[in-house]
């Protein structure tokens, strides 16, 4: 654990100290630049962030090639290979449409290409931790792959909406996910705990958590397309990472634990992004607009309009994801009898703070009428 809590320290240190020079450089391509309508702040914000991330993130990398702790993971170089090229492209893809907004197309065909270049680097979902189902088809193996990588890209990419939101619920995520693979490969090898998934995600906390400060409301830089792009790829590499380590596990504790976790906790920690992402995509379908055009009816911006101020908002979202993600990670070590009623508490706790602006108009409402 000592050297993941390293790692997650020097990518925090090198996101934070960095962000601001990346503000300060990105400051002289946004003059003249407007305001969208849907944007919910008020003048030109550099959006070059991401970078910030990404440089953290493989400076962490980097760090952990030269820790022995991490040897293993080193072993086969290949699929983190695949990782570096993905993130080059990613730099390319992600400034080019800070700078000058790409077309929708440009962008999802730009996710694919990542997707295939992380599948032809050995990192490929070959079975569903699902009793004994394998993937033989070298095909399917690939689509599944590149389906998931983008669908988490684009999960993410709807989450980047209001000041902090992504860089908070991609912190929160990476945080589940480290904790759950770290403990997962605690049960694979007793002797070796480096694992891939825990690696890449502790270097995505680091690199969030840096970045958060500088981006939390009032926002002095968001992280465009190149951070909401990076996140969303380590991410599903740490999910894809995982499935390897549930498919070699004896451990009995694990045995009755869902063994389709490591497919599922992905999806789970982006829980908000994914569903918002599901609502807009039926919503923009049913008004005959394309799938991938932006609007301002995302969830975040329906809290907004329900009273929530940026700050509680995306405090709001948060928690909801937090709450989430932890409890499917504790069906795996808390049994159910004492875990459900703990959640209930928490879920309607959450509920009362997220609706409590509508309840207190109504309620105002009410009391006005029976005072007439």
């Amino acid at each position: 654990m000592r050297s993941y809590v390293v790692l997650i320290a020097f990518s925090f240190a090198t996101s934070f100290l960095l962000t601001p020079i990346i503000r300060s450089v990105g400051e002289r391509f946004i003059r003249g630049q407007l305001v969208r309508e849907r944007d919910q702040h008020q003048v030109p914000i550099v959006k070059f962030g991401g970078l910030g991330i990404m440089i953290a993130f493989g400076a962490g990398l980097w760090l952990a090639s030269q820790l022995s702790f991490f040897s293993g993971v080193f072993e086969n170089s290949d699929p983190l290979r695949g990782v570096g090229i993905a993130l080059i492209l990613i730099a390319v893809l992600g400034l080019w449409d800070d700078v000058g907004d790409l077309r929708w197309y440009y962008k999802a065909a730009g996710q694919v290409v990542i997707g295939i270049v992380i599948a032809t680097h050995g990192l490929v979902i070959r079975s569903l931790p699902v009793g004994t189902w394998r993937i033989e088809e070298p095909w399917v193996q690939g689509a599944l792959t590149v389906f998931l990588v983008v669908l988490t890209m684009n999960a993410i990419n709807f989450s980047d909406g209001l000041d902090g939101l992504a860089a908070g619920l991609a912190a929160i995520g990476a945080a589940t996910f480290f904790i759950y693979s770290y403990i997962l490969a605690t049960h694979v090898s007793a002797d070796d705990y480096a694992n891939v998934g825990a690696l890449l995600c502790a270097l995505l906390l680091g690199a969030c958590l840096g970045f958060l400060p500088h981006n939390f409301n009032p926002a002095n830089i968001f992280m465009g397309e190149t951070g909401v792009l990076t996140i969303g790829l380590v991410l599903s590499v740490s999910a894809i990472a995982v499935t390897g380590d549930v498919q070699g596990l004896d451990a009995h504790r694990f045995r009755n634990v869902p063994a389709y976790m490591p497919m599922v906790l992905p999806m789970v920690i982006v829980f908000l992004p994914v569903l918002d992402l599901s609502l807009s995509v039926v919503r923009r379908l049913l008004n005959k607009r394309s799938p991938f055009s932006p609007d301002s009816k995302h969830i975040h911006h329906r809290m907004l309009s329900q009273g929530h101020s940026v700050r509680k908002s995306v405090v709001l979202l948060y928690v909801w994801a937090a709450l989430v993600a932890a409890t499917v990670v504790s069906i795996a070590f808390i049994p159910l009898a004492v875990l459900i009623p703990i959640i209930v508490i928490l879920v309607i706790g959450a509920a009362l703070l997220t609706w409590w602006p509508l309840v207190s108009v109504r309620f105002v409402n009410l009391r006005r009428k029976l005072g007439k």
